[in-house]
């Protein structure tokens, strides 16, 4: 699970994506093992990344469930990996690392 999280990170490095975290949600209730934001610079580098994951993915026999876009960001669901990318002030607007982190306190509880 780690790796695949981690070859994910790695391409979206690759093309530039910024920030980009891997959360470890497998001991929460939440409904995947692992969340990764990353960064965009803008709604079509969002576009190109969701591209480039298809085509490096794909063939590797990674599986895409769901996709989601909206005007600056986009969810993508690989069953027990959801990926969101998206621009800097999405990702300041929804805080999703803040959300997990309270979800993870409270099932520490």
């Amino acid at each position: 699970m780690q790796k695949r999280a981690q070859r994910i990170k790695d391409l979206l490095e690759e093309k530039k994506g910024e920030n980009v975290d891997i959360i470890d949600t497998s001991k929460s209730d939440y409904f995947v093992d692992r969340v990764i934001i990353a960064t965009t610079l803008s709604d079509k580098h969002t576009t190109a990344l969701l591209d480039y994951l298809k085509e490096k993915l794909k063939p590797q026999g990674e599986e895409f469930i769901k996709v989601q876009e909206g005007d600056e960001w986009i969810v993508i669901d690989l069953g027990d990996i959801l990926v969101h990318l998206m621009t800097e002030a999405y990702r300041n607007k929804y805080q999703i690392e803040e959300f997990l982190a309270e979800l993870m306190r409270d099932k520490n509880v």
